[in-house]
């Protein structure tokens, strides 16, 4: 199994595509005449996960690589082929492009500076010329390969992500309330889920970001553009959700006056929302209709007097009650999809 893992990530779309991007760069630089080491270098790098990010750096990579074989130039019609040469055009290199602000153009940068130095030793005009060329190269078809061929799709990887996301809810949902109706809510383990989950939704949405990004270059066809706004909108749900359940985790669940029976009923309530959201192809509107109401009903009932005997509405069970219902409405949202 981890062979067959492994396999899999060698021959994934980006290498794919960085083996494409260093042909092509190669093939055109041999044709010119031109090195291609340099231009082979920065199409290495070039190549993003997204297209935006390759057109984004590759404005910023550009004037860091030139600026990486200006001072080569200079130093090595100074200093010649020696360590000082090699150690002033790293350092300068860095501290120009850091102070410019060219950050995502440094590594790029600084090894064209520090590979030219030992193949230039005349002609260094000219040779400077030739770098900005293989550089532009090498950006240009990283960038046109990442747009054409093999473009990035995390479609497939966000459905997963959300799918997966909404069904760990429903287990922490019902984890959640089980242990409040018992009193054994261990808020650091909750805690730790609490963390993965936030760690699952950032990823999430990083990839939703990814994939919007590149619209105005890769147009998705109508239908995939429509699952995906969808899977961006179930996020938001789930994000709602996960909000609710926070909420009940402040509840001083102590102080909860259900009987046995009570808290039996209410635990069945989310269990059974919790099977829908761990497997929504077994979604049922009307069972689920009739739990909800019964919940609805249990909110109303649920205000008790005080020790003073006047009426105390933010019980603990009006507050656990009001965000089950409020985790309902917005589970529903979901399903109905």
């Amino acid at each position: 199994m981890k062979r067959k893992t492994m396999r899999g990530q060698l021959i994934g779309r980006r290498v794919l595509k960085t083996a494409v991007a260093v042909f092509i760069t190669a093939f055109l630089c041999d044709l010119l005449g031109w090195p291609p080491v340099f231009a082979v270098i920065t199409a290495i790098v070039t190549i993003e996960p997204t297209v935006t990010q390759s057109i984004k750096k590759g404005f910023v990579r550009f004037p860091a690589s030139a600026i990486g074989s200006a001072f080569a130039v200079i130093l090595i019609y100074f200093f010649g082929d020696s360590p000082i040469t090699y150690t002033l055009a790293t350092l300068l290199t860095i501290i120009v492009c850091y102070r410019l602000k060219l950050h995502d153009g440094l590594l790029v940068a600084t090894l064209t500076a520090v590979a030219m130095i030992e193949v230039i030793h005349s002609n260094l005009f000219y040779s400077f010329l030739i770098r900005l060329g293989t550089t532009t190269i090498g950006l240009s078809v990283s960038t046109l390969v990442n747009m054409f061929i093999l473009p990035p799709d995390y479609s497939g990887k966000i459905k997963g992500k959300v799918d997966q996301l909404l069904s760990d809810t429903g287990e922490e949902l019902a984890f959640v309330v089980q242990r409040m109706t018992d009193g054994t809510l261990d808020k650091d383990l909750e805690e730790a889920i609490n963390k993965r989950l936030h760690a699952s939704f950032y990823e999430t949405e990083k990839l939703i970001d990814l994939q919007l990004a590149d619209l105005k270059y890769n147009r998705l066809d109508e239908t995939s553009l429509e699952r995906l706004e969808l899977k961006e909108t179930e996020l938001y749900y789930i994000e709602r959700i996960h909000y609710h359940i926070g909420n009940m985790m402040d509840t001083p669940f102590h102080e909860l006056q259900w009987t046995k029976e009570e808290k039996n009923r209410l635990n069945s309530m989310v269990f059974m929302l919790a099977d829908f959201m761990k497997n929504p192809d077994d979604y049922k509107k009307e069972v689920y209709h009739t739990q909800a109401l019964l919940l609805l009903d249990r909110f109303w009932e649920s205000k008790r007097p005080s020790e003073d005997n006047r009426t105390k509405f933010f019980t603990p069970e009006v507050i656990i009650l009001y965000e089950l219902l409020s985790i309902f409405s917005l589970a529903e949202n979901i399903l109905d999809e």
